[in-house]
């Protein structure tokens, strides 16, 4: 099993549930915000708060929460501001990992994800010290159930795709930056809202990792997830899915 750009898709295939509702609802009004803030608060001409909008409904945020969400995001109502930051850094084996944050506050961010690297293995590096290993893509996850691998791949494919894996969970669908847009539309108009859906790091090239290294990154990798400011963590991993068996077992 190769990383990929959210651990939360890795969770799904390890048979696990992600975090608490409430730090899940923390992460979710934090990028209406920020997506609020960074653009109209009009979901229809702002594409990062229509996804980050169908990410809450997906996980059953309150309308009223999401509506409050967006107007202390636009400054209708007084909220913190929250600035996206990125850190860079080694995970075990050698593993490259980014992590995009949202913070109020860059000096307890940059402290706690210093230390968590730190108990888990792995060191914080510079800006741009592994990005090289990664490439921006879009990436869009669609449960199973919204249809056949054949149908999803034909769907993604005609509406402009780089890629599609299904498994038996999640269909994953891959977008050059400029198309993720018109494929995100295209396939919200076939098979409704997806279960996620925004620009993420998506590895060039995988380390391969073994069962002891692979234990401690996930570690390492879930710690990083659990911190409420972490948005989404990618890493260049790839682990056997017998590893992973094992693991989750």
């Amino acid at each position: 099993m190769a990383g990929h750009s959210q651990f939360k898709n890795i969770m799904h295939r390890k048979g696990k549930q992600d975090a608490k509702r409430g730090k899940v609802f923390t992460k979710l009004i934090r990028e209406i915000m920020v997506s609020a803030r960074s653009g109209l608060p009009d979901p229809a001409a702002n594409p990062r708060l229509k996804a980050a909008i169908a990410a809450a409904k997906a996980q059953n945020m309150p309308k009223d929460t999401i509506e409050r969400a967006i107007k202390r995001g636009s400054g209708a109502e007084d909220g913190t501001n929250f600035e996206e930051v990125r850190y860079e850094g080694y995970g075990p084996g050698g593993v490259a990992i980014i992590v995009e944050a949202l913070t109020d506050n860059r000096n307890r961010t940059a402290s706690d994800v210093r230390s968590i690297f730190a108990k888990n293995g792995g060191s914080l590096g510079e800006t741009n010290s592994v990005a090289f290993n990664f490439a921006r893509k879009g990436l869009i996850v669609y449960p199973a159930a919204v249809g056949s691998a054949d149908a999803v791949f034909e769907a993604a494919l005609e509406a402009g795709a780089e890629d599609v894996v299904s498994g038996d969970e999640i269909h994953e669908i891959v977008t050059s930056p400029d198309d993720f847009a018109a494929v995100r539309d295209a396939l919200e108009a076939k098979f409704g809202a997806a279960e996620s859906a925004r620009l993420s790091w998506r590895p060039g090239v995988t380390v391969p990792v073994d069962a002891a290294q692979a234990e401690t990154l996930f570690q390492l990798i879930e710690a990083l997830e659990d911190n409420d400011d972490v948005q989404t963590v990618s890493a260049n991993y790839d682990v056997a899915d017998e590893i992973v068996a094992r693991l989750s077992a």
